[in-house]
């Protein structure tokens, strides 16, 4: 009898803590939404998906896996963007054609000889489909890989359905300037903010409604369910699938562009080879303890910066010794992500002016700078006096305008 009432406790508890972990998914993103609406949509049509290891429901299944098994639906093609349909490829490698093992189904590159789908890898498609958790930084390259699809499918008169994501960082947070004419790529390829405070659905609406194709496409965006612009990606209760190698967790999402423009001049590390990615900056010629005291003096909302000593395991400064700060937000509402990459050049030229970056870094990756800030201006006129407050106008020039536009594509309070 007591084994009877031990083993019914078990499992009384057993089925408590399985409830309780499904009242922590607080959301239902876009292919939640698709299954329970029985893939409607997409009944009867020839499917080409684009997605990536982010692509799963609430159970971790894949969606490739869920329209594979779909009734009615045939799903013909996959379409891969950097780091490939599985995740396997490392950031900036090239992907070609291939059969992918579990379905069986093609998979096209898109970040290999091309970045938009051509007539020949859409001949026997009816819609595409896009199912990608985005990170919310417009230097992130999956945004661009959505806008050269929707171009496709506009052009060859395919469908365009957006199965809806969380914006990792909310749907309040707007940072950094408009894309100027020049300095537009596969890095900043859309006239947004560094910051653009919109999911993709909502982001793909914008994208047709204020015209940045020539021709809008016929699109369908999945909405959420439940899911509030207030919400960071804690908020969802989602498990957090890596975006990227260098984007293991969600809060990894977060210090991406709290370092990420810095991170393309190879200045100092900012994390990317060690065990903090896009957490920290570093160098052999920085002393912890003064660089911390100096950018804590700054007191800026949100974040506190703590010594580090580390030794990277590859990339900047693999095998030295260095000295620097990990950034700690303790604030998320209140921080200025993007600023603090100013804000560590400015004090970082103060404290060692021989250091100062755009007289210490490589010239030739200046390029690169330019193209994800969006513009030329933030690197000459700081390279002037290196201080974060000779630009810090022109950064934030854009977002309230952008803020006041951006509304009329909300689809979410």
């Amino acid at each position: 009898m007591k084994k009877s009432v031990f083993f019914l406790c078990l499992l009384f508890l057993s089925v408590q803590a399985i409830s309780v972990q499904a009242q922590k998914i607080r959301i239902k993103t876009g292919i939640e939404v698709l299954k329970d609406d029985q893939f409607s949509i997409l009944k009867g049509k020839r499917v080409g998906l684009i997605t990536n290891p982010t692509g799963v429901d609430n159970n971790l299944k894949s969606t490739i896996d869920i329209l594979h098994e779909a009734p009615n639906v045939q799903l013909v093609a996959l379409y891969g963007p950097e780091h490939g349909v599985r995740g396997d490829v490392h950031a900036g490698d090239k992907i070609e054609t291939f059969t992918d093992p579990n379905t069986g189904v093609p998979v096209h590159s898109l970040y290999g000889v091309t970045r938009k789908p051509s007539k020949e890898m859409l001949r026997d498609i009816d819609v595409l489909v896009y199912d990608i958790q985005d990170i919310g930084c417009r230097s992130y390259t999956y945004i661009s890989t959505m806008y050269l699809a929707m171009q496709a499918a506009a052009e060859n008169d395919i469908e365009f359905v957006v199965l809806d994501r969380p914006n990792p960082l909310g749907g309040l947070k707007v940072e950094g300037n408009l894309v100027e004419e020049g300095f537009f790529s596969f890095v900043s390829q859309l006239k947004i903010p560094y910051v653009y405070g919109l999911t993709c659905g909502e982001l793909a609406l914008m994208i047709n409604g204020e015209r940045m194709l020539e021709q809008p496409c016929k699109l369908h965006v999945v909405k959420m369910k439940k899911w509030r612009r207030k919400m960071n990606f804690g908020d969802t209760g989602l498990q957090w699938v890596p975006a990227s190698p260098h984007i293991p967790f969600a809060h990894s999402a977060y210090f991406y562009p709290v370092s990420g423009i810095l991170g393309e001049l190879g200045y100092m590390s900012i994390g990317v080879g060690y065990t903090l990615p896009f957490e920290m900056f570093a160098a052999e010629w920085i002393g912890a303890e003064e660089f911390a005291r100096a950018l804590n003096a700054k007191r800026l909302p949100g974040v506190v910066f703590r010594p580090i000593h580390l030794k990277p395991f590859y990339s900047v400064g693999k095998g030295s010794n260095l000295q620097g700060v990990q950034v700690h937000l303790t604030d998320f509402s209140k921080a200025r992500l993007s600023d603090i990459q100013f804000h560590v050049m400015e004090v970082a030229a103060a404290l060692y002016p021989d250091k100062k970056v755009f007289d210490h870094a490589d010239k030739g990756r200046f390029n690169m700078f330019d193209k994800v800030s969006g513009s030329d201006f933030i690197r000459k006129e700081f390279s002037q006096q290196h201080r974060f407050s000779d630009i810090q106008s022109y950064w934030t020039k854009d977002e309230e305008s952008f803020k006041k536009l951006s509304k009329k594509y909300y689809l979410y309070k």
